[in-house]
């Protein structure tokens, strides 16, 4: 009992660290900042299969993962998370100017797996994850690894340095096939934590009528003014985003009054690895020297 209560006592505490860093970080910068999921969601895997970052970053993009497809035990090996897109790409940052896209990646292992401690790790692999943070999803997943947002510019592949368990010390693993699920992400999200939109998105119009007029307010906000039979309805557009409509036009309900800004999305893979068991490997080495 006095351990539980110990160990609730540091998850609480790492929680309300959490939470202060974030209040800490430009929101703009934050879009594909894993803390938000990690506040959120015990398991960042949904039963369906799907990763949640996904109900942030709506739109669909590719990811591949690189890794062995066996291991032996308490080994230290890379996973290298792919996340394409063209270069050149700008995306509206949250002051609704452009910039750069950032990433970002989480990889769930099975459990028993984890985060290579430093002073495993090799030369090379020191050099390929120098500057890139990686980090477990929670003290209770540390078989969850999360990264971002860092530059895209530079790591639009990104690499986790991860330890397999060893089933002879490790209780709960086995010489098995297990998967491994991984999501990457470039570029900001189109829906906020708290279920607003982000200015990164289409912004649709609210009721059906005629545009009246399309100006911009003291902040640099499009107001699209919108007349009814019954009032002028103004619809707000952040800065940053292109009007599609003009004075004149008709809209209806749910009609794009802007044209979509989003140029990256989310996207998830798996693979499987096999912990491999040294004594069948060595017994298969022996056979085919007797073959």
């Amino acid at each position: 009992m006095k351990n539980l209560s110990i160990n609730r006592s540091k998850n609480i505490l790492l929680s309300s660290l959490i939470v202060f860093i974030t209040f800490l970080i430009p929101f703009e910068n934050c879009s594909a900042f894993p803390v938000y999921a990690q506040q959120a969601y015990q398991n960042p895997r949904e039963a369906t299969g799907r990763i949640v970052c996904a109900n942030c970053h709506l739109a669909q993009k590719p990811v591949a993962i690189e890794a062995p497809t066996s291991v032996l035990p308490d080994t230290v090996f890379e996973a290298v998370v792919k996340i394409p897109y063209a270069d050149g790409l700008q995306q509206v940052q949250g002051n609704g100017k452009k910039g750069g896209l950032n990433v970002g990646g989480i990889v769930i292992l099975p459990e028993g797996f984890k985060l290579a401690p430093k002073d495993r790790l090799s030369t090379e692999l020191k050099a390929k994850t120098k500057g890139v943070y990686v980090q477990p999803y929670s003290s209770d997943k540390p078989n969850i690894l999360v990264v971002g947002p860092i530059g895209g510019e530079k790591n639009r592949e990104i690499t986790f340095p991860i330890q397999s368990p060893n089933p002879a010390q490790d209780k709960g693993t086995y010489y098995l096939k297990y998967p491994i699920y991984v999501g990457g992400n470039r570029g900001r999200g189109q829906v906020n934590p708290n279920g607003e939109k982000t200015n990164n998105t289409i912004f649709t119009s609210s009721t059906a009528g005629k545009v009246q007029a399309v100006e911009k307010d003291s902040q640099g906000n499009y107001v699209v003014k919108i007349k009814t039979d019954k009032d002028i309805v103004e619809e707000k557009i952040p800065t940053g985003l292109d009007v599609s409509v003009r004075q004149g036009d008709f809209v209806k309900v749910d009609q794009p009054l802007t044209y979509d800004p989003n140029v990256g999305g989310f996207g998830q893979n798996e693979t499987e690895i096999v912990l491999q068991n040294p004594k069948r490997v060595i017994g298969l080495i022996a056979f085919f020297f007797t073959v």
